[in-house]
């Protein structure tokens, strides 16, 4: 059992790390509100049918929760989304895995902030080692661009979507009361979804919808299928099954999967960008590490996950 739980954890993995190329080239033929809007709109709806059959729609966790949901939906899913799709015209599938590889740990700082959860010393130095890759892979490695802060404005967006997305999951934890993972995750995705319906039905297209051929449509179903809809499932299952800690490392994985994704799609993967994800990669084991430890003394079981990356 435990190996068919492994199995599909690291799918969900592929499937995240897919997300990146796809959502690249995806962007080609769709404006990018157009493409969330097509991705999420598919996945709202399947996720609505799991809640009408697993929770009956759960109606107490809308009617306790509806204003926090509404600005949820609006910060996570539209904005995010908003700045995720914008961003992939104009940065690589690598640089965008690398940058959001990083919300654990953004999160672990707004949750300081925020939440005023406590961070250990490790902790802190695991961030450090990641933010510090990141940066590394936005400069390409040149002072000037930091000396001149000429930024991609590509990877830019990517930042602030992490940035949304990491804001999701601190406010849902503060605000949110009375209803499940699978509720929350339901209503917020519908209501991103209608907003980016509403806001791509004035956003100019690069092609329009009839032209668009079949593999871009099969990027866009794989992305609300799979990534949205499966990985959410197999992930808390996951959460449930393993733990949180040990499911947490299939993260680690996403950046390598859109990496070797990118080499088999011919796109050139620069030796600055390899060392960025490294350094990545050893931040986020380290601050994993310590979350995991951390946990072992409790007899309080860890809180089920709210939703998977993306």
């Amino acid at each position: 059992m435990r190996i068919k739980m492994y199995v599909m954890l690291l799918l969900v993995s592929i499937f995240i790390g897919a997300s990146f190329n796809l959502a690249a080239y995806a962007v080609h033929y769709f404006s990018a509100p157009a493409a969330a809007a097509w991705r999420f709109g598919l996945a709202s709806l399947l996720i609505l049918v799991l809640l009408l059959m697993r929770e009956h729609m759960n109606k107490a966790a809308w009617a306790a929760n509806w204003p926090m949901f509404i600005a949820l939906g609006l910060l996570g899913v539209f904005g995010f989304n908003m700045l995720f799709f914008e961003g992939m015209k104009f940065t690589s599938p690598l640089n965008g895995s690398l940058i959001m590889a990083t919300n654990p740990m953004v999160s672990a700082l707004l949750a300081r902030w925020i939440l005023k959860d406590k961070l250990t010393a490790r902790q802190s130095f695991g961030i450090l080692v990641s933010l510090l890759g990141v940066l590394l892979v936005l400069t390409h490695g040149s002072w000037q661009v930091v000396r001149t802060l000429s930024f991609s404005g590509g990877d830019l967006l990517l930042v602030g979507g992490n940035l949304c997305w990491a804001l999701y999951g601190v406010l849902n934890r503060r605000f949110v009361r009375g209803s499940t993972s699978l509720a929350t995750t339901a209503y917020t995705m519908t209501i991103g979804a209608i907003g980016l319906i509403l806001f791509s039905a004035t956003a100019p297209s690069p092609l329009p919808v009839a032209a668009v051929p079949a593999a871009a449509w099969g990027a866009i179903a794989f992305m609300a299928i799979f990534t949205s809809v499966l990985g959410y499932l197999w992930w808390n299952e996951g959460i449930a099954q393993l733990g949180v800690g040990k499911t947490a490392i299939f993260f680690n994985l996403v950046p390598l999967v859109t990496m070797l994704l990118s080499l088999a799609s011919g796109t050139e993967v620069t030796p600055v960008q390899l060392l960025g994800t490294a350094m990545v990669l050893t931040g986020v084991v380290i601050a994993s590490a310590v979350r995991q430890a951390a946990r072992r003394p409790s007899a309080v079981p860890a809180k089920p996950a709210r939703q998977s990356p993306h």
